[in-house]
């Protein structure tokens, strides 16, 4: 309970300590690892596999901050097999999760995509999250705006939209509330880390620079 006499669980939901920030977030906001039984370091996006679970915040620089400094294997207590390729298959990992999220959000008619489609969602607020391939031209893009109080994501590619559509490309598509629209976000919020960055992932970065100067 907080001091107001609030679960803060079902506030933000469970919370867990990032080992390369100290800082405690929601679970959504990191990732979850697992030391298999051949010592191998292994992610579990889903937060499902046994074992004791090592948390790191869904941030590019973070991981690579674990990693670079066995935090993970001073975490884990014991030698760890950690794959060189491990930050660019999580990357794709969690960019096919949200692939596979839109997709399942196409199937039920909660999706749409083209211009036109999605900005006739948007002038109807049928729209909560609208998405815009990355590589799409910035003037086509600009013509759509995020919906009022609803979520934007920007950081997939016109590739990856297409997968998700069935379509060999995408630039627009929006996402209608309700349904898996909530899990979208999430798992979006978790890639972003990863292609974008946080403000955390800044300060990591610029404590490292100091570290380095410092040495």
């Amino acid at each position: 309970m907080t001091r107001g006499g609030k679960d803060k669980d079902r506030e933000s939901g469970p919370e867990r300590k990032c080992i390369a920030t100290g800082e405690v977030r929601p679970k959504s906001e990191l990732i979850r690892f697992v030391v298999g039984p051949d010592a191998q370091l292994v992610p579990d996006l889903a937060g499902k596999l046994p074992g004791r679970g090592i948390w790191v915040t869904a941030d590019r620089a973070a991981l690579e901050k674990a990693v670079k400094k066995n935090m993970f294997v001073r975490a884990a207590r014991t030698d760890l097999r950690i794959s060189d390729s491990l930050v660019s298959d999580l990357e794709q990992q969690l960019a096919r999760r949200v692939v596979d999220l839109i997709s399942l959000c196409r199937k039920s008619g909660q999706a749409v995509s083209g211009y036109e489609k999605v900005k006739d969602s948007l002038s109807k607020e049928i729209a909560e999250v609208l998405l815009q391939a990355e590589d799409g031209s910035s003037r086509g893009k600009s013509k759509l705006s995020t919906p009022h109080y609803g979520h934007y994501i920007g950081w997939l590619t016109a590739d990856e939209l297409g997968m998700a559509f069935g379509r060999q490309t995408v630039i627009h598509a929006a996402l209608g509330a309700g349904g898996l629209t909530q899990r979208v976000v999430e798992e979006a919020q978790r890639l972003k880390g990863f292609r974008i960055g946080t403000s955390d992932a800044k300060t990591a970065a610029g404590a490292a620079g100091k570290e380095k100067r410092a040495k």
